[in-house]
């Protein structure tokens, strides 16, 4: 099976491991690009004022990586509460060194974050909030918070660009052996849509699709998707069964 992987090209090597590991035929084209911020002076004016912060939010293993780069001294400061996400952005946060206080028991998302008792308004009310996150991210947690007493800053500290169009998109579609796709994220389905044009969208849009979330796949089928799966997770195993569910089922 021929299976389309999305993701930024730094993040893809293990999920294609996984699927040639089973004798799948991962299509390596990247969707989706993470670069520094363009807005670095208001990024480093958030950042002189870290030492004022009761939490830190972290929403994506991206957000990880770009923003503890910015920080002055390259550390948290010990005081502040860390939250991440979901596994994928705790994991990445421990491998820099950091213990994290709070992260959502079921799901991986924002929804999940502002269900924990921690953020409940009791326990943010007066508080002062950071939120890691890229440029242009979904504002549903700010908002909540803010709406709970908190006062938040955002810490925009990278941002999605579409790659350039490649001739690699067109191919993919046309040689007959692509058989499913995988996304990761709104943006790369939107990208998907760009990179592929108008010749080749109607084929693009019969191939099954595997997404990670049910916001994910409402997205999918306004654009288009008939065919829109859901893992159970966002990680790489989570994925690659669900690819397994679809081939038995093919």
């Amino acid at each position: 099976m021929g299976v389309l992987i999305t993701r930024a090209k730094h993040q893809a090597a293990g999920l294609c491991d996984l699927i040639e590991q089973l004798d799948g035929r991962p299509i390596c084209l990247p969707a989706i690009e993470i670069l520094a911020p363009e807005h670095s002076e208001q990024l480093h004016g958030v950042m002189t004022q870290i030492q004022s912060f009761h939490i830190a939010i972290f929403v994506s293993a991206n957000a990880v990586h770009w923003g503890l780069k910015q920080i002055p001294g390259g550390r948290l400061p010990e005081r502040i509460s860390i939250a991440a996400v979901g596994q994928a952005t705790a994991r990445a946060l421990n491998d820099a060194g950091y213990t994290v206080n709070l992260m959502p028991q079921k799901g991986f998302d924002s929804e999940a974050l502002l269900a924990t008792s921690e953020l409940g308004t009791e326990r943010v009310t007066g508080k002062r909030i950071l939120i890691f996150r890229g440029e242009d991210g979904r504002p549903l947690l700010g908002d909540t918070l803010v709406q709970r007493g908190a006062e938040v800053v955002y810490a925009a500290v990278y941002r999605r660009c579409c790659p350039a169009p490649s001739d690699d998109f067109d191919l993919a579609v046309r040689d007959g052996n692509l058989h499913l796709i995988t996304a990761t994220s709104n943006a790369i389905l939107d990208n998907l849509i760009q990179l592929f044009g108008e010749a080749q969208r109607e084929r693009l849009l019969r191939t099954p699709l595997i997404v990670i979330s049910a916001r994910m796949r409402a997205h999918a089928r306004s654009l288009g998707w008939n065919q829109v799966f859901v893992a159970d997770r966002p990680d790489d195993q989570a994925i690659v069964a669900t690819i397994c569910r679809c081939c038995a089922n093919s």
